[in-house]
């Protein structure tokens, strides 16, 4: 087990980590008596390859079997109480949140992102069945966070929460023409229109998202209003009133965040508005990690609001409102987590059992992140003019008549 042991002895400070090696040995890590979990080890080199790159063998030694948790615990269990103790904090330890200088490199590197290779890493995680999806997601497909108002809220109520806040910092009108910059599915487009008639457009690089966004604007009698193109949103050409874009700046790559904000500004009328939603991390620039970057979001990077609003600055766009929303996306993810566990038999028949372990190491990781790791989910309202919007927020409170 050494060095392994010895770097889980010195980390462990809350909870209680057994570990039980390919011999059959028990180890015990112990800070607080809970949390409380038990992982074993199926094959001898394995802790040593943890030591080494815990990053990326952790989640593929969950996936093929030889990492597994007992006693009737979750991977997220065992996820939850090593990220408790990594908690982003005044003593936090940038090296394990990926900020050294090699780590920073070796980010940077995936993330050179040209419109090839973008339509190449969105195809990865985007074109996956469409009943993968809906075996875990609302009825609506919303695949980003939603709002929770209250405790007793669903995850169809918080979406839909979610999408009456963005329509209202959008301050529609009917007369509006929208550019939805990676429309997924279509759902957001559809709620906007319904929301205030204006006429939208969707872009996005997924062939699957794509066919079935104009599937649901024909099935809804509003083609006409709502169009969905299936394009790069660097080579969308006009002006738009209003431009939206949730959950896609993740994927735009630190290398493309002027080109981003520059073709915001350029794409909006000189009375429009921007909303940008997108998760952003609380705890300073960091990288991607090596597990999530081979198999979930291949070119995807998270910002700090430090990386982000130099570049907003730059482009000649206003900041007219930013809010940071906190455990939204854990509360989002935990019910994903729960809905596809739920469904395991389905995923499985889909694909396969390692399959279902990755998308299930992907959606426990994910939620730890939101809950110890200092991740939250940003939402910026940009526009070319001071007074594009109201200088007070009461408007996002009027009820709608």
């Amino acid at each position: 087990m050494f060095p392994l042991s010895l770097f889980l002895s010195r980390l462990i400070r809350i909870g209680t980590l057994h570990v039980i090696d390919a011999a059959g040995k028990k180890h015990s890590f112990v800070g607080t008596a809970t949390p409380e979990v038990t992982i074993r080890f199926h094959r001898r080199l394995l802790p040593l390859k943890l030591f080494l790159k815990p990053d990326l063998v952790t989640g593929e030694a969950y996936m093929d079997g030889s990492l597994t948790v007992e006693d009737g615990k979750e991977m997220y269990d065992f996820l939850y109480i090593v990220t408790k103790n990594l908690e982003w904090g005044p003593d936090h330890n940038m090296l394990m949140n990926g900020g050294d200088p090699y780590s920073r490199f070796k980010s940077w590197i995936t993330q050179i992102n040209p419109v090839g290779r973008s339509q190449k890493n969105v195809a990865h995680h985007y074109d996956l069945s469409g009943e993968l999806y809906d075996l875990f997601l609302d009825p609506d497909r919303q695949y980003s966070c939603g709002y929770y108002t209250s405790a007793d809220d669903t995850l169809e109520q918080a979406q839909e929460n979610k999408r009456n806040i963005i329509a209202a910092k959008l301050l529609l009108k009917q007369n509006h023409r929208i550019l939805d910059i990676g429309c997924g599915w279509g759902g957001l487009a559809l709620h906007l229109n319904k929301y205030a008639g204006a006429a939208v457009t969707g872009v996005t690089l997924s062939k699957e998202q794509y066919d079935i966004a104009c599937h649901r604007a024909r099935d809804a009698g509003v083609a006409d209003r709502v169009k969905f193109e299936f394009q790069d949103y660097r080579n969308v050409a006009g002006k738009f009133d209003r431009i939206v874009s949730v959950g896609m700046f993740e994927h735009v790559g630190r290398h493309q965040y002027q080109t981003y904000f520059d073709k915001i500004y350029n794409s909006l009328t000189d009375d429009g508005v921007a909303l940008i939603h997108t998760i952003g991390r609380a705890d300073g620039p960091g990288a991607t990690d090596e597990w999530t970057t081979k198999y979930i979001f291949p070119g995807g990077y998270v910002p700090a609001l430090s990386e982000v609003a130099p570049v907003i600055e730059k482009a000649g766009l206003y900041l007219t409102d930013l809010e940071v929303w906190r455990l939204h996306y854990a509360k989002t993810l935990k019910e994903w987590r729960h809905r596809a566990t739920k469904n395991k038999a389905a995923i499985v028949k889909l694909y396969d059992e390692r399959f279902f372990r990755m998308w299930d190491f992907y959606l426990a990781s994910a939620e730890c992140a939101f809950r110890n790791m200092g991740h939250v989910v940003f939402q910026f309202q940009l526009a070319k003019k001071r007074d594009a919007v109201p200088i007070s927020r009461e408007y996002l409170f009027e009820k709608r008549s």
